[in-house]
């Protein structure tokens, strides 16, 4: 296997964890939001559960968006590495 390929399964891998995640958060969202519907319609009194449902989603966004961030950023540092910096000489 050479380089080339071992990057681009990586590459793969790493897109693959992200998409699971955000399908895994999204999941999470809907399925809460599901939850505060169904108790509106059967009328239950608002409890703790609700409120943490709902501060809930949020938490689970900013997870995901901080765990995209790391990803694409551990991308760029790669990239950025790559390249030849100005006033170098590649060998």
């Amino acid at each position: 296997m050479n380089d080339r390929h071992v990057e681009r399964v990586i590459l793969a891998l790493q897109v693959g964890s992200v998409t699971m995640i955000w399908v895994f958060v999204l999941g999470i969202a809907v399925w809460i939001l599901h939850l505060l519907r169904l108790s509106h319609r059967l009328h239950d009194v608002p409890s703790a559960s609700v409120g943490i449902a709902i501060v809930a989603i949020p938490v689970f966004f900013v997870g995901a968006a901080v765990l995209t961030y790391v990803f694409v950023g551990l991308r760029r540092g790669r990239a950025e590495e790559e390249q030849p910096r100005a006033g170098e000489e590649s060998t």
